[in-house]
């Protein structure tokens, strides 16, 4: 796989535990100037933060960034729930995730479905 799928597939679960990692990726992306020991380093960081659990704040940078997804398809219902939800985010007791995992099989967002926060959302809730 490249980079870029690589990248497409991590970038959220990046996100969500580590807005430092997840703006020095971005960096080593810039310009599309790709070598192969960047493919090794974004591996590298990826496995890194396989161990690392999401913070509030990582938590809920992330969710913003995916709900910018749905702000303009959802319901009313669905946008007071969404703030419901990130009012009282907690990484120990998160249901704000699996609310955007839900609307993102609603709506169908292809980006986000194959997004590996997502997949992982979708699986913890079975």
């Amino acid at each position: 796989m490249n980079w870029q799928k690589v990248w497409a597939v991590n970038k959220y679960w990046v996100m969500s535990k580590s807005q430092q990692q997840y703006d020095y990726i971005r960096l080593l992306a810039k310009n599309n100037q790709w070598m192969p020991q960047k493919t090794q380093e974004l591996g590298n960081i990826i496995d890194s933060l396989e161990s690392v659990s999401p913070t509030k704040q990582t938590l809920t940078t992330t969710y913003q960034h995916i709900w910018g997804y749905f702000k303009k398809k959802c319901t009313d219902e669905e946008l007071h729930q969404y703030l419901r939800l990130l009012d009282n985010l907690q990484p120990n007791n998160d249901k704000l995730g699996p609310f955007l995992a839900q609307l993102t099989n609603k709506y169908q967002i292809d980006y986000l479905q194959k997004s590996r926060i997502i997949i992982e959302l979708n699986e913890r809730k079975d």
